[in-house]
């Protein structure tokens, strides 16, 4: 069974926010990676998220990013926007700018760095999802926020925010997806090596940053398992995780990211924002011949 909406599932790239040398956003090649992921046959993008660096964007920077996506992707694809922030007014302040430019959701992690508690988590989600009146997807990312959303936690924003969707469970308790399916929330997992064993438990697709490199080969993993050809999806999980795994030659995860996208698209796409540092040209070289064997 799969769980919630099917409005919402399947391929979701959690899409990098490419740069200029001048670590500034660079909007040509934000709009040719949007149109490369929607060509290849995504279902939609999760913008400005952990891949996408917006903790280290200023508030103006995520807005645009939000406007070009909408404007970029015109339907094509589904929208969510990520509006997360450790104030509730600055969220609810971006959650309102992002229904107002037409995204088609909002995802938010929780209130980040001081610890809060269950009650300050959930009325901060209900006031933020009442800014913008569009679907609420949690971003369930403990690894960075220091928060996990427990299937108890989820249930008192279930009770309490009425535009909540589902989720990315980025979460290491994978039995949680599970749960969070017979809550009757749309799951995506958050982990692109687990996305076929989520969707047997219920995950409504997945979200991650390595999709945005190689789209067509979760695109296939997600065709072959609505198609019910276990065998074919169980290949191309395989394949999926040993393309990244060939990709993942030293540096950060963004660093990885905007590299091969730059080799993928012929445009660069900058490096991670400060304090991310960029590939040595070594590095660079080995992920250009990789990307070559792998298309």
């Amino acid at each position: 069974m799969m769980s919630g909406d099917k409005d919402f599932q399947g391929i979701y790239v959690a899409l990098a926010t490419p740069m200029t040398p001048e670590s500034e956003l660079n909007e040509d090649a934000l709009r040719q990676l949007l149109d490369f992921n929607i060509d290849s046959g995504v279902d939609g993008f999760w913008v400005a998220g952990g891949g996408g660096e917006s903790v280290l964007l200023d508030d103006d920077e995520n807005r645009r990013i939000a406007e070009i996506s909408a404007e970029q992707v015109a339907g094509r694809a589904k929208i969510i926007m990520h509006v997360g922030a450790p104030t509730t007014k600055r969220a609810a302040a971006m959650a309102k700018h992002a229904s107002n430019v037409g995204v088609d959701a909002i995802c938010c992690v929780p209130p980040f760095f001081y610890r809060r508690g269950e009650d300050e988590i959930t009325e901060h989600y209900r006031v933020v999802a009442g800014a913008a009146d569009l679907p609420l997807f949690v971003y369930n990312l403990p690894g960075a926020t220091g928060v996990e959303i427990t299937p108890g936690l989820m249930q008192k924003i279930q009770d309490r925010v009425p535009q909540l969707k589902g989720l990315k469970h980025s979460a290491s308790t994978f039995s949680n997806v599970r749960t969070f399916a017979q809550m009757g929330l749309s799951c995506f997992i958050g982990n692109h090596r687990l996305m076929l064993p989520a969707m047997t438990v219920g995950a409504c697709g997945c979200v991650d940053g390595p999709l945005n490199i190689l789209p067509e080969l979760w695109v296939g993993l997600w065709n072959a398992y609505q198609a019910g050809d276990l065998q074919t999806a169980q290949a191309a999980q395989e394949k999926c995780s040993a393309a990244y795994e060939a990709l993942s030659v030293g540096g950060g995860f963004h660093s990885v990211i905007k590299a091969a996208l730059s080799e993928r698209l012929s445009v660069d796409c900058g490096n991670p924002r400060s304090p991310g540092r960029p590939m040595s040209g070594a590095q660079r070289a080995q992920i250009r011949e990789t990307i070559k064997g792998l298309i």
